[in-house]
């Protein structure tokens, strides 16, 4: 009897697990929680990675918008600086044939009145430094530069040398070398700040302060101009810079 009532028992608790619904089984139960956790982290992680990936475009998109302002801004430089260099061929031009009106390239260069040589220059001295000053009005400005070097060097006393040093810096500015042409123009205020150039070379030595982005100093340079050459050339055209190039 005792194998029949054991069987029976084992039958009916089968059958009781057997009728238990799955939502009610706790097994079921535990592995449906676990599908919901799981489900929950995805979603967090899905959210994250899209809040992280937003946040990289936006930062992209204001690196774009960076570089496009810098990209205006140098190109606005670049219009600027090719209009500079434009109206500085120009003007280079007109003095050039202005003094081609002299007896001869020696006076011409110097700014002498065409009657003839400065006195204490050399016939030599003359052909090096008109040499030098025919390769400047016909563009060959690197040519130009070697020369009036080398007259600098060679005829350092001469009454010539202001003048050399001046269109040697005209020559080093149109050739875009604005470090070697502020230097030339300073060269001739520090050592003939009494010669006929002087007030060209102080104008010049703002404008090309004003090329290599130096404004502070560039419009300090061109107030100096209206201050220590009042009514001059040179002044008029140190106060149109000044306007041209007015803080905003």
């Amino acid at each position: 009897m005792r194998p029949i009532i054991s069987l029976a028992l084992v039958t009916v608790l089968l059958a009781g697990c057997a009728t238990v619904p799955p939502d009610q089984d706790p097994v079921q139960i535990r592995l449906n929680n676990l599908d919901a956790r799981v489900s929950r982290v995805e979603r967090i992680m899905s959210n994250q990675s899209l809040v992280q990936m937003a946040q990289q475009v936006d930062t992209l998109q204001a690196e774009v918008r960076d570089l496009r302002g810098r990209i205006d801004d140098l190109q606005n430089a670049n219009r600027q600086l090719r209009q500079q260099q434009q109206d500085f061929y120009t003007d280079l031009n007109k003095r050039v044939a202005a003094l081609e009106h002299g007896s001869s390239a020696g006076t011409a260069g110097a700014g002498g009145s065409g009657s003839g040589a400065e006195p204490g220059v050399t016939s030599t001295q003359e052909t090096v430094y008109g040499q030098a000053f025919n390769a400047l009005k016909a563009g060959s400005y690197s040519v130009a530069i070697s020369g009036f070097q080398g007259f600098l060097k060679q005829y350092p006393s001469s009454p010539l040398a202001p003048n050399a040093q001046y269109w040697l810096g005209q020559a080093h500015y149109v050739n875009q070398d604005f470090a070697a042409a502020e230097s030339d123009f300073q060269t001739v205020l520090d050592k003939w700040p009494n010669s006929s150039k002087a007030p060209a070379a102080m104008l010049d030595l703002g404008n090309t302060q004003l090329a290599q982005g130096k404004k502070a100093e560039g419009r300090a340079t061109l107030r100096q101009v209206l201050s220590q050459f009042p009514g001059t050339d040179a002044a008029t055209r140190a106060q149109a810079l000044l306007k041209q190039h007015s803080p905003q």
